[in-house]
């Protein structure tokens, strides 16, 4: 018999966005609770718990992509203070190390390939078709993200430093940096984009080597599948150090090479390997995540 009563026990995982916690009920079943932020909001679009109700719903409902079921969303902020929704409590593994060393290499390799298999399937997702239509635009990715960015960074500039008292000043190069991936941005493309598609947002069996959930939809929009791959596979192009980047390594690589993981990914997506302009993607991927790192504000 289940009880009425719900315990708010722990901080479920230890994330900058949503606030997210386990709930057990009186039979110690538990449950995930993820809810805005408390205060004020700089943006209209951060944070939205309603919108990353909305597209896991939707692909747990109409497609195979492996995401947890959720079970209500409420928006009264009388209640807890803030929006909220419920959804199931995932056992299996997160690995926070991209390493994954406590597996064989066997092991290592199949979870990658688990991955790049799973974001594949999520890029074949016709979005409209599960009433995802108006979740984002349509077209232009990765030209609206240079706009916003460009504009952002322009206005960042202008601001005074207080121990100075003299203007930022923009990042040096800024315009050619523009201009080069202007030149170079891949052909435009439209389908779901997790946004911060990462190892460490995946949960993996408890003891088989495959995806069973995708989690924090935080950053979830319409827009070109590479960004996901390029935030997927950062660590092979940052520096080997204590950063824990591949980049010139002089040891064996503990798991599978970047261009022994792409092909798996065009494979289960229908397209060619080498990806075209592929290098922009890796590029702006490393700028954005950079631009994130000095900025709360919203991108899209």
């Amino acid at each position: 018999m289940v009880t009425n009563s719900l315990s708010l026990s722990s901080v479920y995982a230890a994330i900058i966005g949503n606030p997210t916690y386990l709930l057990k009920d009186g039979n110690q079943q538990q449950y995930v609770l993820r809810k805005k932020p408390p205060g004020a909001l700089l943006s209209k679009t951060a944070h939205a718990i309603e919108r990353e109700y909305r597209i896991i719903n939707a692909l747990g409902q109409h497609t195979d992509v492996p995401v947890p079921k959720v079970y209500a969303l409420c928006e009264d902020d009388s209640v807890i203070g803030t929006p909220f929704y419920v959804m199931e409590f995932l056992k299996g593994r997160i690995f926070e190390d991209v390493r994954m060393l406590s597996l064989s290499y066997e092991d290592r390799k199949k979870c990658w390939f688990s991955a790049l298999e799973t974001l594949a399937k999520l890029h074949q997702v016709d979005f409209k078709a599960i009433g995802l239509e108006s979740y984002g635009r349509n077209s232009g990715f990765y030209e609206r993200q240079m706009k916003s960015l460009h504009r952002v960074s322009s206005a960042q500039a202008s601001v005074v430093d207080k121990e100075t008292g003299e203007k930022v000043q923009e990042l040096p190069r800024l315009d050619e940096m523009f201009a080069w991936f202007k030149k170079n941005q891949p052909k435009d493309k439209a389908t779901i984009v997790h946004g911060d598609f990462k190892i460490d947002n995946v949960v993996f069996h408890p003891t088989e080597c495959r995806v069973i959930g995708i989690l924090d939809w935080e950053l979830s929009t319409i827009g070109h599948p590479l960004s996901d791959l390029a935030n997927l596979l950062q660590p092979f192009y940052i520096p080997a150090g204590p950063e824990g980047g591949f980049k010139d390594s002089k040891e064996p690589l503990p798991i599978p090479s970047a261009q022994e993981l792409m092909p798996v990914y065009c494979q289960h997506s229908n397209q060619p390997f080498p990806i075209p302009q592929w290098m922009f993607a890796v590029a702006f991927s490393h700028f954005r995540v950079s631009w994130r790192t000095s900025s709360k504000m919203d991108l899209d």
